[in-house]
């Protein structure tokens, strides 16, 4: 008995000491994990930081490409005593510089432990070259190799958006996503589109000896993540018109935005001031003056700044009236230098003959016309039983063109504006206690009305497009980057088709017929071309009224439809509508034949007029 039991203890002991071994022979020699494990303690990663894709403009031309640069890293633990004057000079920095970094990092030794902190970002070739050369003398600092924004070509600043360091608010807004040292594309395309655009990080893995030194590379290699490039991004944008557009903007607060009205493509966004290449290439130099700027030129009015339309929104007024059935383009109404009503209140217009049918009222731009057209929508009582009812009936309207909403363009910060409903009339008179007078303006795009200049843009393509448009983009399908399906649909308006060729008749008259005869755009006229639109002068309680055109060409098959908005610029005619008509002609001629006119416009100077 105690024999067996002795066999069986020692068989026990045996078979234990059999699967002690061989874990122990699985640990060392088979699975190398714990092993791994315990080279961590001695890895180094160095970060390999993907090359950013490059942006393009519709035809091929680069927007943004990549160039290299350095930043001179750091890792405190490895550095001897060195030559502080010999490595600043082959820097371009001062000694203190250098000396200031060190004594920081010493300071704060136990928190940076083994890794490599950035001393110096994105020094150019030419200077790491020299350093490449003594690095040698200097353990502990070396160079790491990083692409940085290039810009061929001086065409939208604001519209293009910048690249700079993450700070710790985008990194918690970006969990897992970043980390500090990393770069992401701030406002604008690079901003929009940072997803494609930024690619993915790679890494080396070196080991350290027992000096701390860099020995070799981690299983000689084998172990590395190379980087993923960033996906290239083609843009709708025409990199010459969009140059064109910035040179006329020189010297004035506003936008241009042009369409592609048969694709919703946007060939132009101009939003001046705005901000130059060359500022981008070194934004973390130039931000400060930048933001300090008092005309803002980060703020990107061609999306971000609502304004009253003024006259332009008469077309959608007249749109309106035909699709209910309260306008016909025969009627004629009068016009006394503008609509009287009230005890001595009236909505001033210029001087014109009168009385006037529709397309009269377009071509010459008569408040009084709309004034009519306006009051007989909102007083339609056989059809709305309330003026509230009526109001909702016209905002639902204007909400299909656009208006009122933030269209869903694939650009960021884009506004929504304004249409004002009958509740919000009855929130601030009182619920029976307004009528159609009391909202007059909004006959001639004024009162609480207010648009963006995409909606312009917009609105003018869809009148183009005889009544929908498609929603506007800035992003091209490519092989790398394919776009929402939406921006391929058609939004039909709540007017219908037949509609539209009775106001594109007045908008034709407004631009085509002879000075002298009443036209209000015959600046904007072209040979050959046939170009529509409608001027607006719209009011602005900061100074100077707001010049305001918007325009397509040609009449059949338009190819282009452009908004022009001008700060303070005054009558439509003065300065937005021949700004659109270069524009118009530069893009379909390929160049201009006006060059008094260009010229004019070029170095027309309106900035004192604003009030910031």
């Amino acid at each position: 008995m105690e024999t067996g039991r002795r066999t069986r203890l020692f068989i026990g002991l045996g078979v234990a000491a059999a699967i002690l071994l061989g874990k122990i022979f699985y640990i060392q020699v088979i699975n190398d994990r714990y092993k791994t494990d315990a080279d961590k303690n001695a890895m180094i990663y160095e970060t390999i930081y993907p090359t950013r894709g490059i942006i393009y403009d519709r035809n091929g031309t680069i927007l943004v490409g990549n160039k290299v640069a350095y930043d001179i890293m750091v890792s405190p633990h490895e550095v001897t005593a060195f030559d502080t004057i010999q490595l600043a000079s082959v820097l371009g920095v001062e000694p203190e510089f250098i000396r200031g970094k060190m004594a920081e990092y010493e300071k704060n030794r136990r928190r940076i432990g083994y890794q490599a902190v950035v001393m110096m970002k994105q020094i150019p070739a030419e200077v790491y070259n020299k350093f490449a050369e003594i690095q040698y003398k200097f353990p502990g600092f070396r160079a790491q190799m990083r692409s940085i924004r290039d810009y061929p070509v001086n065409a939208g600043g604001n519209l293009l958006g910048y690249v700079s360091e993450v700070d710790q608010g985008f990194m918690d807004s970006h969990p897992g996503e970043y980390r500090s040292g990393d770069y992401a594309g701030k406002i604008g395309i690079e901003a929009a589109r940072e997803k494609d655009l930024r690619g993915e990080k790679g890494y080396h893995i070196f080991l350290r000896n027992s000096k701390n030194q860099i020995e070799q590379p981690y299983k000689n290699g084998e172990m590395d993540v190379e980087a993923v490039p960033g996906k290239d991004v083609v843009t709708t944008i025409d990199a010459g018109l969009q140059q064109y557009g910035q040179e006329l903007m020189q010297n004035k607060v506003g936008s241009i935005v042009a369409i592609e009205p048969s694709t919703g493509e946007i060939l132009a966004l101009v939003s001046s001031p705005g901000i130059d290449v060359e500022q981008l290439a070194d934004i973390g130099k130039h931000y400060g003056e930048i933001s300090g700027n008092p005309y803002k030129p980060l703020y990107n009015r061609a999306v971000s700044a609502s304004y009253p339309p003024g006259s332009v929104f008469k077309i959608l007024n007249g749109l309106i009236g035909l699709q209910e059935g309260t306008l016909k383009p025969e009627y004629m109404y009068p016009c006394s230098h503008g609509y009287h009503f009230g005890a001595g209140h009236k909505v001033g217009c210029h001087g014109h003959k009168s009385p006037i049918n529709m397309e009269e009222s377009i071509m010459m731009s008569c408040n009084a016309y709309y004034c009519y057209v306006y009051r007989n929508i909102l007083d339609n009582r056989t059809k709305y039983k309330s003026i509230d009812e009526a109001m909702d009936a016209w905002r639902e309207y204007a909400l299909s063109f656009g208006f009122g909403r933030k269209l869903g363009s694939d650009f960021p910060s884009e506004l929504s504006g304004n249409i004002p409903s009958g509740k919000f009339y009855n929130k601030r008179y009182g619920k029976g206690h307004w009528n159609s007078v009391t909202v007059i303006s909004n006959s001639i795009g004024q009162g609480e009305i207010l648009i963006t200049p995409m909606h312009l843009a917009n609105f003018c393509a869809t009148l183009a497009n005889r009544g929908y448009y498609i929603t506007p983009h800035i992003i091209k399908d490519s092989e790398d980057v394919r776009i929402d399906p939406k921006y391929h649909q058609k939004q039909y308006t709540k007017v219908d088709t037949t509609q539209f060729r009775k106001v594109i008749n007045g908008m034709w008259r407004a631009v085509n017929s002879p000075p002298g005869t009443g036209g209000t755009a015959w600046v904007a006229a072209v040979p050959g071309l046939d170009i529509c639109g409608k001027t607006g002068t719209a009011q602005n309680p900061h100074g100077a009224d707001n010049s305001v055109f918007m325009c397509f060409a040609p009449r059949e098959n338009p190819k282009i439809a452009v908004a022009v908005y001008v700060e303070n610029g005054g009558f439509g005619a003065t300065w937005a509508c021949p700004l659109a008509s270069l524009m118009v002609e530069k893009y379909l001629k390929g160049d201009t034949a006006r060059p008094e006119l260009e010229k004019r416009m070029k170095e027309g100077n309106l900035m004192s007029r604003v009030k910031h």
